[in-house]
């Protein structure tokens, strides 16, 4: 079994055991998340610590977002909630890249690619280069935006 599983299961009792409702909930949806992906597709299989990260990823995406839309509606208070399990995700994601980190990988990227002058042709080999480099530590968006930036969008 996947390592960052266990160790999300374990969270999970301590958590039922210091009565932490906002956490155990949350460990509690990304477990079954988890057995989801676990379960998809023609058999059942174990998931990778890589794959369970994307998983934990993709909660933590969705949990942003619907704080954002729930600031959005004016609903502050549920907004709140889900930045705070948001939190929690983020806490077995591996360490994010600021905005810095991010603009240095695609500069090196570019330079190594050697596509500096071809402008947005160039977004897909760039794009392409670069996720393996930054998967589950910064976001998709994020670092398209900073390739457009350098290719001259």
């Amino acid at each position: 079994m996947a390592e960052l599983k266990q160790r999300v299961r374990r969270d999970l009792t301590a958590a039922m055991k210091s009565r932490d409702d906002l956490r155990a909930s949350t460990l509690r949806m990304t477990l079954t998340a988890i057995r989801n992906a676990e379960v998809a597709g023609k058999e059942q299989r174990e998931l990778s610590d890589e794959e369970v990260t994307e998983v934990i990823g993709s909660e933590a995406k969705k949990r942003r977002e619907a704080a954002q839309a729930f600031a959005d509606a004016e609903r502050p208070e549920l907004a709140t909630k889900e930045t705070a399990e948001a939190a929690i995700l983020m806490e077995y994601m591996p360490e994010q890249l600021d905005a810095d980190a991010i603009r240095e990988l695609v500069t090196a990227t570019v330079e190594e690619l050697g596509v500096a002058g071809d402008g947005m042709r160039a977004m897909g080999r760039v794009m392409g280069a670069l996720q393996p480099k930054v998967k589950g530590r910064a976001e998709g968006g994020a670092v398209a935006a900073e390739v457009k930036r350098q290719l001259g969008a």
